[in-house]
């Protein structure tokens, strides 16, 4: 039997124990794991979750169990101090000595902390492991006591140190990051998609501050802050250092093995360093002369490593490495793949840039304008995972490759392929090196019909989870070759699809969440599928957000949008965005009372930042008074219809595009659906109102309306498509009404029109057969549907300021009447704000 010793128990440790015990016989092996922690391998990669629970074995990778019933001795809380190459041996700190035949160092990497003067104060931590978030934790507590307000620095604006950001501004903390570089993620970032990822996370309340170099941290004993030299300095109370990584290579360095210039272990493509029989994954393993600090590269090193030992020798790594990465740093998509951003010799660029969403996307493609080279992405990485297929398969780019980033033009559908068009040879999983071959015949072969299945069988997604959408895809395209219903449950609480919930609900006619749990659910619910049935009661019933509150969305639970720093804003509606000087006049009167600011929406609205809770009911009752109601910017349902000033002031304007938004914004009020619903009404095709960006809109032309549906704006900006042309008002509002009510009925849990139509086979020539040529035969039921919606509307702050108890929940405290008073304003651009937004 022979004997491999793992030194190292994190995330690539880990996995070379469990590709290990898939692939060898325990009976011929040995296997002995030494890990410096005192617990099993977790998940590094999501360890800013811990933060959200406290709970260590939420992120458990195996458990003790896992590594007693594969025979595989664990040695926690023990450290290999010596390796000794001649006798084959290693020592730990207790003098305990050990025989290998092999052996594997996987002991990762540790923080770089720069020797700035002080850092050793208390008060300054490094961000890498769960006892390091637990002093964390404590520490912030310490702080609180003392200063309510109390601040933290982040040293690094990298990946890690974006993470320890929203780590400290969960803690309660202010956050600072604090940047050598003149951008965010300086190694992955061009400048102007850094840009926009500052712009968002200071929106988020995070402060940046870039092109710092800390010269010393200040304070007696404790930090106090940090001095950056020539009077420039940052009050703090809490510094997390987080300034990248150096390899654990100190074992290497005292048993003689070839290290590189600038530390790790020298390894060549077998995993095999200068000694045959000691072996380097992970960070500690210096490779083509870089170090690798992506979980991926670390499995595959893992998996090399096994092989060779088990005599597979034939698997070695590539000599090419595939840096291309995404995440959800803070809640914000990032990604980039292939070469990030290059000179304009190499290739070129195409850029869509939204700074008012928070969007960048480039991709960088060859000069012949067929092979894409790379890109970026911020704030929207949803077609991360096709491009990424297409840059590592060198697929051919569409005619019009500006698509593949703003989206398609033309009635084609996506300029995108579907995912079973990638070759079986195409790395789905990139973290576990699973094909779409291997998907898919987890799927047509081994019968595994769920994704859930196919991860427990290939191990597809259960890494970084950035290919999940892709494996989904994947399996139910499998699915239909088979010729078998795709099942898409709204949550692990019922087993039915929401459109199928919907049907239950309305031939039961069942009005309470829990009695339908109890019917056809299990468990207690969760926080995707309760949304998601209080749409379905509003939908079918025009039940208001007021009745079975604790199934709604925040938002709707109060009946206001809740803003970053704690207050509300209050948005009235604004009917085809007319409003009368009095109206102006009332509602200005109200925001001074109450210091609320005001600005103008992009729907034609006026919105009042800055209300406590306890004064929304009290805003609400003045503003009805003075013949307002609410204007649901709140919910899942209609935000506003924007109109031009048509042909009653506009000399192009073709009919009267202001009369007619105000109608339809009136019928369709408070009507709840999947997500968000936006129109528009131009007088004329010059578009003023933006009818084509919207979930539907009317453009008046010669001869009557033409009728669009299914655009948007926002990540994926999608033009609307044409439903029908010159047609009377009457049937152009029956055309909508129709559209509205199938998609209400058919489309998944928060999936915007634009993404439904899309995904609906036939795509708009199936919907106009549907709306227009009543092809289901469900057109009277979809009418009387719409109008028994429009016919029981209810303004829900109506209903709240009448109802004593709905009205009692808008209390800061379940057992004071006290307001909370930790909330600054200042005073900017002659308006009243909170601290933050200045």
């Amino acid at each position: 039997m022979k004997t491999i010793i793992v030194v190292g128990n994190g995330m690539v440790g880990y996995k070379f124990c469990e590709k290990f015990v898939a692939k060898a016989e325990s009976s011929h092996y040995k296997l002995i794991v030494f890990g410096e922690e005192p617990r099993a391998a977790y998940d590094r990669v999501h360890l800013s979750e811990f933060f959200e629970n406290k709970d260590a074995k939420a992120l458990e990778m195996a458990s003790l169990d896992w590594y007693a019933e594969n025979h595989i001795e664990l040695m926690v809380n023990e450290r290999i101090t010596d390796i000794h190459r001649r006798t084959k041996t290693v020592t730990t700190a207790t003098d305990k000595e050990y025989p290998y035949d092999y052996l594997v160092l996987a002991t990762g990497s540790s923080p770089f902390v720069p020797p700035i003067q002080g850092v050793e104060k208390k008060g300054v931590f490094v961000y890498r492991t769960i006892e390091d978030l637990e002093g964390m934790l404590a520490y912030a507590e310490e702080i609180k006591k003392i200063k309510p307000d109390g601040k933290a620095a982040i040293l690094g604006g990298g990946l890690l140190g974006l993470e320890a950001g929203k780590a400290v501004m969960d803690m309660g903390l202010e956050p600072h990051i604090v940047e050598f570089a003149p951008k965010l993620m300086p190694r992955q970032l061009d400048a102007r998609s850094s840009n926009v990822l500052q712009l968002t996370l200071e929106n988020m309340g995070i402060n940046i501050h870039l092109g710092k170099a800390t010269n010393r941290i200040l304070g007696n004993g404790s930090i106090e802050g940090m001095d950056f030299g020539e009077d420039d300095s940052l009050n703090v109370d809490m510094l997390v250092v987080s300034a990248g990584i150096r390899p654990r290579d100190e074992l290497g360095k005292t048993c003689d093995l070839e290290m590189g210039v600038r530390g790790g272990i020298i390894v060549n493509d077998k995993m095999q360093t200068s000694d045959p029989d000691i072996f380097a994954i992970g960070e500690v393993a210096l490779y083509n002369q870089m170090i690798y600090g992506l979980v991926a590269p670390g499995y595959e090193m893992a998996e090399v490593a096994v092989n060779q030992i088990l005599d597979n020798v034939e698997v070695v790594m590539k000599k090419e490495i595939d840096m291309s990465t995404k995440l959800k740093l803070i809640g914000v998509d990032v990604a980039s793949f292939g070469i990030p951003y290059m000179p304009a010799s190499k290739g070129l660029s195409i850029i869509y840039e939204n700074k008012t969403k928070g969007i960048y996307k480039r991709i960088n493609v060859s000069h012949d304008g067929k092979t894409l080279l790379g890109g970026i992405m911020v704030g929207d990485a949803n077609d991360y995972s096709i491009l990424h297929q297409m840059y590592l398969n060198n697929l051919p780019l569409p005619d019009n490759a500006e698509e593949l980033i703003v989206g398609s033009r033309g009635e084609g559908g996506s300029a995108f392929g579907s995912a079973m068009d990638l070759p079986d040879t195409a790395v789905i999983c990139s973290c576990e090196a699973v094909t779409k071959g291997a998907v898919c015949c987890s799927v047509l072969e081994d019968g595994h019909e769920t994704v859930k299945a196919v991860a427990k069988a290939t191990k597809a997604t259960t890494g970084c989870g950035g290919c999940k959408p892709m494996v989904a895809d994947l399996v139910k395209e499998s699915l239909k070759t088979l010729g078998k219903t795709v099942k898409e449950r709204i949550c692990e609480h019922f087993d039915y699809s929401r459109q199928e919930l919907f049907d239950i609900v309305k031939l039961k006619g069942i009005q309470d969440y829990d009695i339908l749990l109890d019917e056809v659910g299990t468990g207690n619910g969760c926080e995707v599928c309760k949304p998601a049935i209080a749409a379905i009661f509003a939908s079918i019933f025009n039940e208001t957000a007021n009745r079975q509150e604790t199934i709604q969305d925040s938002n709707d639970r109060y009946l206001a949008n809740i803003q970053r720093n704690g207050t509300y804003s209050v948005v009235p509606r604004v009917a085809g965005g007319e409003i009368t000087p009095k109206q102006l006049i009332s509602m200005g009167r109200i925001a001074k009372k109450y210091d609320l600011y005001t600005k103008i929406t992009g729907g034609q609205r006026i919105d009042m930042f800055g209300a406590k809770l306890h004064e929304l009911p009290l805003i609400w009752e003045e503003l009805i008074a003075e013949g307002f109601e609410t204007g649901q910017a709140y919910g899942k349902s209609l935000r506003t219809v924007k109109s031009c000033v048509g042909s009653t002031w506009c000399r192009y304007g073709m009919d009267e595009s202001v009369s007619f938004a105000i109608e339809i914004e009136n019928r369709y009020k408070g009507i709840r659906s999947p997500h968000k619903l936006k129109g528009g009404v131009s007088g004329c095709i010059r578009e003023c109102a933006e009818a084509r960006s919207k979930d539907f809109g009317f453009i008046a032309v010669e001869g009557g309306w033409n009728v669009y549906v299914a655009g948007n704006g926002g990540a994926n900006p999608k033009h609307a498509e044409l439903l029908a042309e010159k047609v009377d008002k009457e049937t152009a509002v029956k055309y909508v009404d129709r559209f509205i009510m199938f998609y209400i009925k058919t489309a998944p849990p928060l999936t915007r029109t634009a993404a439904w139509l899309e995904k609906l086979e036939g795509g708009i020539t199936y919907l106009q057969n549907v709306v227009k040529n009543d092809s289901l035969g469900i057109s009277e039921e979809l009418d009387k549907e719409m109008q028994t919606l429009v016919d029981s509307y209810k303004c829900e702050w109506t209903e709240a300021i009448e109802n004593p108890e709905i009205r009692a929940r808008y209390t800061h405290f379940v057992n004071s009447e006290e307001t909370d008073n930790n909330i600054e304003f200042v005073s900017l651009r002659e308006q009243k704000m909170p601290k933050e937004w200045a």
